[in-house]
């Protein structure tokens, strides 16, 4: 990211240390380290939310299951022998194919944005694990209409039914309760960028008006360039 750090709310903090934590479960199976500190989680009885059920029941999993157990859960829901229960790629879950056109507004977005692909990752950037790394990283360094674009653009319309779809995988005993928290976790979310969006002002860049206008001029050069062609065409036929 090229952007200044910026002054972070208790909110935003947390928001972004929930979008890491899903990062790093969905990225492989959890160390024993961070087993123990979701085992030791500290939550309120009283609140009946669902992200403090969610967390309740990441919490019990966590001290039901060791590190070893759940590398052969992860392997069969996201790998399998041949292929895992569930892709977790947001161009299969956007167009039922992978490495589709998703995939390369994601790459063009990323690179807007400052971010560079490590050579040693091998799973493509539209993998749900590093989506939620980068929307962590944008919450703590971007502005509202960039975190607010990259959500709509790349995770926001298809992240629910991939919490579905995992909490229904055969083999998902801990991995059903992270789907219900990132769920619970989403639905926050939804709401926090639909306020978000009516704070935006109309004209600033990555608001609805200001890409409809974008898209708009696009199509009226893509018009006139169209005409000058078409022009010249009867020129050279003349």
């Amino acid at each position: 990211m090229t952007e200044l750090v910026r002054e972070v709310s208790e909110n935003d903090q947390l928001r972004a240390d929930i979008y890491q934590l899903l990062a790093a479960l969905l990225r492989s199976q959890p160390s024993a380290e961070l087993l123990q500190f979701l085992g030791n989680l500290e939550l309120d009885a009283s609140d009946d939310s669902e992200m403090t059920k969610a967390w309740s029941a990441v919490k019990l999993a966590s001290n039901q299951f060791s590190s070893e157990q759940l590398e052969d859960e992860y392997f069969k829901i996201f790998y399998g022998v041949g292929s895992g229960e569930i892709m977790p790629y947001a161009s299969w879950f956007m167009t039922g194919s992978l490495m589709d056109k998703p995939l390369a507004m994601l790459r063009q977005d990323l690179m807007q944005l400052g971010f560079e692909r490590e050579e040693n990752v091998k799973e493509p950037e539209d993998h749900v694990a590093a989506l939620c790394e980068v929307m962590g990283i944008l919450i703590l360094e971007a502005p509202g209409y960039r975190q607010l674009g990259f959500y709509q653009r790349h995770i926001g319309s298809w992240i629910d039914r991939f919490c579905t779809t995992l909490a229904a995988t055969p083999s998902a005993a801990f991995y059903a309760t992270v789907a219900q928290l990132a769920k619970a976790f989403f639905e926050a979310e939804a709401n926090e960028f639909e306020q978000l969006q009516l704070d935006i002002p109309v004209n600033c860049p990555g608001s609805e008006a200001a890409q409809a206008e974008s898209e708009k001029n696009e199509a009226e050069a893509k018009t006139e360039e169209s005409a000058k062609i078409e022009s010249s065409g009867r020129e050279l036929a003349s």
